[in-house]
């Protein structure tokens, strides 16, 4: 459990870092596009280096380090609840900002930025994780920098199989996130949190349940076992397409590539007021027969 407890330490670490990085954004940079890049930096350093730490110990501690997957499960929701609650409005994930993109919330220069900062991110999160497993502060790290060179593929499913599994998890992560998104944090933080902490437990075995591109390109093209080609279909074709469909079965349509809506019908803008319609007709009956019993001269 030693090994355990250097990785919480390591948690909290890189989520107090992170934190001040944004501190000192908001306090020496614009508000404005520099701010977010910041936030989408910072974002994406905090997420790459926790979920290295996350997959080693799954990995590597139920055999040496003496727990098993509900520790680690557990230890996935309280980051995912934090990631959540500190990210300050960042995504950390390419396929959000291509979402924001095509619901016409970003602009192509601003989504390209967000893109450019979230792959320096989790590059630098890679960089620094290996040196930090490289001091072998427990046995577990010891273990992980002797088998980090040589690491295997996280897809242990066909390339179809694994794509379908990689756009699937895509596809309902935003999907609640679309229900979700204009919710109170409170809400919307643990729901997000239970969502990909569910995915990561019933995908994991297949893809490793990533669904994120950047955080697979860093973290798992370098492995051997696939091609290049193949990790793009599964870690950056499928949760593009999960994406895509999640968006045009919430939307019913993609706003930045066509305006009709092609599953749902449009509801009138202007409502007749039936009840004062149906109340009016008694008094034009009775204002009816009034006239008619009037005697005629």
């Amino acid at each position: 459990m030693d090994g355990l407890n250097v990785s919480i330490v390591f948690f909290f670490l890189v989520v107090g870092v992170c934190q001040v990085l944004r501190w000192l954004s908001k306090r020496l940079l614009s508000p404005g596009t520099q701010g977010c890049l910041a936030r989408e930096f910072a974002g994406s350093f905090q997420l790459c280096m926790s979920c290295l730490e996350l997959r080693m110990l799954m990995d590597i501690g139920p055999w040496g380090g003496g727990f098993g997957l509900d520790v680690v499960l557990t230890l996935l929701f309280l980051l995912s609840a934090v990631h959540g609650a500190s990210f300050d409005g960042a995504s950390a994930n390419p396929t959000v900002s291509l979402q924001e993109f095509l619901l016409l919330e970003s602009s192509l220069a601003a989504t390209a930025a967000k893109l450019l900062a979230q792959g320096v991110g989790t590059g630098m999160g890679w960089a620094l994780t290996r040196l930090y497993w490289s001091w072998e502060l427990s046995q577990l790290h010891f273990i992980q920098n002797l088998i980090a060179p040589e690491c295997s593929s996280s897809i242990h499913a066909s390339l179809p199989h694994a794509a379908f599994v990689e756009g699937s998890c895509s596809f309902l992560f935003h999907l609640v996130l679309l229900k979700v998104r204009q919710s109170h944090p409170l809400c919307r933080v643990p729901v997000l949190a239970v969502t990909v902490t569910f995915l990561t437990y019933t995908a994991g075995p297949f893809t490793g349940a990533i669904f994120n591109p950047a955080l697979a390109t860093a973290t798992t093209f370098h492995c051997s076992g696939n091609s290049l080609w193949d990790y793009i279909q599964v870690y950056w074709l499928g949760p593009l397409a999960g994406m895509l469909a999640a968006l045009l079965l919430f939307q019913g349509n993609i706003p930045r590539l066509f305006q009709k809506n092609l599953l749902y019908s449009q509801k009138s803008k202007y409502k007749v007021p039936k009840a004062k319609v149906e109340s009016d007709k008694p008094q034009q009956k009775r204002k009816a027969g009034k006239s008619n019993s009037e005697p005629r001269a």
